[in-house]
C-alpha cells in the first residue's frame, strides 16, 4: 500500500467515523418517527414545538420525524377545575377523558407532557390540589409507557404575577417544577426543566428593568400564555436537555440557521405545516372542549402537509 493511498484510506475511514459520529449525536434515537406533545394552551399554541421542528428540519433532515401537537386549551391532568370557569360556560377538560385515543391514533414513539400550568387551578397552594396533581401524573407516565411509548416530562411554564394577578401562584409553579425535578432521582423519570431557565430570564430582565425605570419585562403579557422569547425557552430548554449544546448562546431558532437558505420562508413553511395538522389531529382524536376549532379530516391535512415537505425539501440545501 502506497504512502498517498494510505492517506487517502485513512482520510476516508476518518471522515467515514465523523459522520457516523454526527448521525449519532441527533437528540432522538434512531428508533423514534412520532413525537407527541401533550399540554394545555401553551402548547395548544405550538411555537415551541415549531422552533423544535424547525431546528431538528434543518440539523438533521436525514433522520425525519413527524412532531404532533395534540395540546389542548385549559386541560388539566388532575381533573379539577375552578368555579366559574370560561364564565361558567365549561370545566376544564380531563386529560383522562382522551388520553387513550390520543395514544392509538398519533401512536408515539415518544411522548413530552407539559402540565401544571393550570392545575394548581390559579390558587394559592394546597395540599389536596398537589396530590391530585401528582396523581394525575403518575397516572399519565404509567399509560405512555403501557402504550410502549418513552415519556419525558417538562416541568411547567413560569407563571407572572405582576401580569397575571393571582399572588403566590408563581411560588406554586416553583413546588410543582421541584416535584418533577426530585422525580429524576426519586422515580428515574426523565424530566426537563422549562420553568426554572424562563423564571431565570424573566428576573434577570426585570432586574434591568427597575434600574433603569422602565416598563416592566415579561414573558406573557396575560402572565400565563408565553409570546416568542417564552417559546424560545422552552424549545431551547428542550434541546439543550436533549443534548443540543451547541444552542445554549442562541437568542431565537433563527440564530441557530445559519447554514440554512431562505430561512423565513423555512419557518414559515414548517410553522403552516404544524398549524394545518394540530387542529387536524386534535379533532380526530376527539375532546370535549367547546369552542375549539374543526381541524381537516386527518388524511385531507396529511396531503397539504405532504405538499410542504415538498417545498421544504426544495429549499433546503
Amino acid at each position: 500500500m502506497t504512502t498517498i493511498y494510505r492517506l487517502r484510506y485513512t482520510l476516508t475511514v476518518a471522515l467515514w467515523l465523523v459522520g457516523a459520529y454526527c448521525k449519532a449525536q441527533s437528540p432522538f434515537p434512531a428508533s423514534v418517527r412520532r413525537v407527541v406533545f401533550l399540554g394545555n394552551s401553551i402548547t395548544y399554541s405550538g411555537k415551541y414545538i415549531t422552533d423544535i421542528e424547525v431546528y431538528y428540519r434543518a440539523h438533521y433532515p436525514d433522520h425525519p420525524i413527524e412532531f404532533i401537537n395534540v395540546g389542548l386549551p385549559s386541560e388539566t391532568v388532575s381533573g379539577l377545575s375552578e368555579e366559574g370557569h370560561a364564565d361558567g360556560k365549561f370545566p376544564r377538560p380531563d386529560l383522562h377523558n382522551r388520553l387513550a385515543s390520543v395514544l392509538a391514533l398519533t401512536k408515539p414513539d415518544l411522548v413530552f407532557a407539559s402540565y401544571g400550568m393550570n392545575d394548581g387551578i390559579y390558587m394559592p397552594f394546597d395540599e389536596s390540589r398537589f396530590q391530585k396533581f401528582k396523581e394525575g401524573i403518575h397516572w399519565l407516565h404509567n399509560e405512555v409507557v403501557k402504550s410502549g411509548a418513552q415519556i419525558i416530562h417538562l416541568t411547567p411554564p413560569v407563571y407572572d404575577e405582576l401580569k397575571g394577578g393571582k399572588i403566590g401562584y408563581a411560588a406554586v409553579l416553583d413546588r410543582y417544577a421541584d416535584w418533577f425535578i426530585s422525580q429524576k432521582t426519586a422515580a428515574r423519570w426523565e424530566v426537563i426543566d422549562v420553568h426554572y431557565p424562563m423564571k431565570q430570564f424573566l428576573e434577570a430582565h426585570r432586574q434591568v428593568d427597575a434600574r433603569f425605570s422602565v416598563a416592566a419585562f415579561s414573558l406573557a403579557e396575560d402572565g400565563v400564555h408565553p409570546g416568542d422569547v417564552g417559546h424560545w425557552i422552552m424549545a431551547k430548554s428542550i434541546l439543550l436537555g436533549l443534548g443540543e449544546k451547541a444552542i445554549a448562546q442562541a437568542s431565537d431558532v433563527v440564530a441557530t440557521l445559519a447554514t440554512t437558505p431562505h430561512t423565513a420562508q423555512f419557518v414559515a413553511l414548517v410553522a403552516e405545516r404544524q398549524r394545518i395538522l394540530k387542529d387536524a389531529w386534535l379533532t380526530a382524536a376527539g375532546h370535549e372542549r367547546p369552542g375549539m376549532k374543526k381541524g381537516l379530516p386527518l388524511e385531507e391535512a396529511k396531503i397539504k402537509a405532504a405538499k410542504i415537505d415538498l417545498q421544504l425539501k426544495e429549499i433546503m440545501p
